[in-house]
């Protein structure tokens, strides 16, 4: 059986923000108009964050637009969503984040044999000057291509 997936979001700033260590495929708890607005692709990871709590994962501050024809059904757009992760996954990214200082960002979402799934990171925070160096090599990398095209 052949998978197939379709990125539906995609966190750029979580690139920019962090250094990503460690990556995992988390589901993610959605009720029905939640999912037809997320396949329209009318979500936002920007400033979403996870948290662990009473052994179960969340993910904060992603946005779901309601659904255009959910009436009654639709549900807050920010409230706090459920991650469907393995309880040993979950205690692995509780003790990291515990004892070393370690984020846990949303990297994407996407659609993965028809499922919405999460892709979360476990992540250390740039210092301001470290995002200034990556800049400048991004910044310097696209002007020497830039010179090799013309």
């Amino acid at each position: 059986m052949a998978t197939y997936t379709k990125e539906l979001q995609r966190n750029k700033k979580a690139w920019h923000d962090y250094y990503i260590e460690d990556t995992y495929e988390a589901g993610i708890e959605l009720f029905g108009t939640e999912v037809k607005s997320v396949r329209l692709g009318r979500l936002n990871l920007k400033d979403s964050y996870i948290m662990i709590e009473r052994g179960q994962a969340f993910i904060y501050g992603m946005h779901i637009s309601p659904y255009d024809k959910g009436n009654i059904f639709n549900k807050d757009p920010m409230r706090p969503k459920r991650l469907l992760l393995h309880k040993n996954e979950i205690r692995k990214l509780n003790a990291n984040v515990m004892q070393q200082g370690y984020s846990i960002v949303p990297l994407k979402v996407y659609l993965k044999q028809g499922l919405v799934k999460v892709e979360i990171a476990l992540a250390k925070g740039k210092k301001a000057y470290d995002k200034r160096d990556a800049q400048a090599k991004k910044d310097a990398q696209r002007e020497i291509e830039r010179m090799l095209k013309g």
